[in-house]
């Protein structure tokens, strides 16, 4: 049967660092709560004319490189982001103008953090039945233009990035084994962006009260988000009849250091199971996973035949899991 196996990862995040201490002068906070807390020291911040398909682009060239495939040969675009260039057309139809991968349709998808996984499992199922050969899976964001800067409880944990595989439809045992999927929409309130949608659509008012930012319960989402990741993690081990011991590497949405350790913890993994770079990048939503799947590969520590598991959890909210044999 046919798998969708990853032959190609690549990433981007911007030039400019903005640390802790940069924040302290910027916020009232110290680069101490900051780190107690969330366990970030810095993160990337994209340039004023930089968009998020600009980012997803390279991250995309960087990861068709890796794969040996040209952009013409791509047969689907699947974009995870909620801070696309426009409100439509998607992003994902800017990226492939850009690549110059004209035989491919593009669309994006929104399921916050969990976008990437959402997306991945999009392309996968679409290969498995024959609606294309290869596939690029991005994830992307310019979360610094939906931040509060002056809300310390938020503005400390986001920063932008973009990361993509390739996908390619082989006939294999490896590839992506099995993909997990939930979502709860009464949890909206504790993690969401109130502006510009039609609810509450662009207005002098609603920009003098800085309504369009993202807002965010950190307390309560902390308590969910571990729970579902704890839960969705299992549930991808136990349809393929693996134990979290098997694990060659567990790759989740870098939120926050606190939840991934917690997660960790109830899954019974090991340091060196666990990939974790929430300290260099902050959480830039969608973009996370696939940065991470980057940055580990070029490392060495995903080699052919690892057992490798993505998790992540969004506002929404949105929950998900992918189980893949590299």
């Amino acid at each position: 049967m046919k798998k969708a196996r990853v032959i190609g990862t690549g990433s981007y995040l911007p030039e400019k660092v903005l640390t802790n201490f940069e924040l302290e002068k910027m916020v009232e906070t110290t680069n101490d709560w900051i780190l107690a807390r969330t366990g970030i020291e810095e993160r990337r911040i994209a340039a004023e004319q930089e968009t998020t398909s600009d980012m997803a682009t390279k991250a995309a060239q960087r990861a068709l490189e890796m794969a040996g495939v040209a952009a013409d040969e791509i047969d689907l675009i699947v974009m995870g982001t909620i801070t696309g260039d426009y409100p439509w057309p998607a992003t994902s139809c800017i990226v492939q103008t850009n690549l110059g991968a004209k035989n491919a349709y593009a669309y994006d998808l929104s399921a916050a953090c969990s976008g990437f996984v959402y997306a991945l499992s999009c392309a996968s199922d679409f290969l498995q039945v024959g609606r294309g050969k290869k596939a690029l899976v991005i994830g992307a964001e310019k979360l610094s233009n939906i931040v509060d800067w002056t809300d310390r409880n938020t503005c400390v944990l986001f920063g932008d990035g973009a990361g993509a595989v390739v996908l390619e439809a082989q006939e294999t045992e490896s590839g992506i084994l099995s993909c997990h999927m939930h979502s709860d929409g009464s949890y909206l309130d504790l993690l969401y962006q109130p502006g510009f949608g039609v609810k509450n659509p662009v207005s002098v008012q609603g920009i003098e009260e800085r309504t369009s930012f993202l807002k965010m319960q950190g307390n309560e989402v902390f308590k969910v988000a571990v729970r579902s990741l704890t839960e969705v993690s299992k549930e991808a081990l136990k349809a393929n009849s693996f134990t979290s011991e098997q694990l060659d590497l567990f790759i989740p949405h870098q939120a926050n250091r606190r939840i991934l350790e917690a997660t960790a913890k109830r899954l019974k993994l090991k340091d060196e199971q666990c990939y974790i770079n929430v300290h260099k990048y902050g959480n830039t939503s969608g973009a996370t996973i696939p940065v991470a799947m980057d940055e580990a590969y070029r490392q060495g520590r995903l080699k052919e035949g690892s057992l490798v598991l993505l998790s992540a959890f969004g506002g929404g909210f949105t929950w998900g899991s992918a189980l893949l044999r590299w």
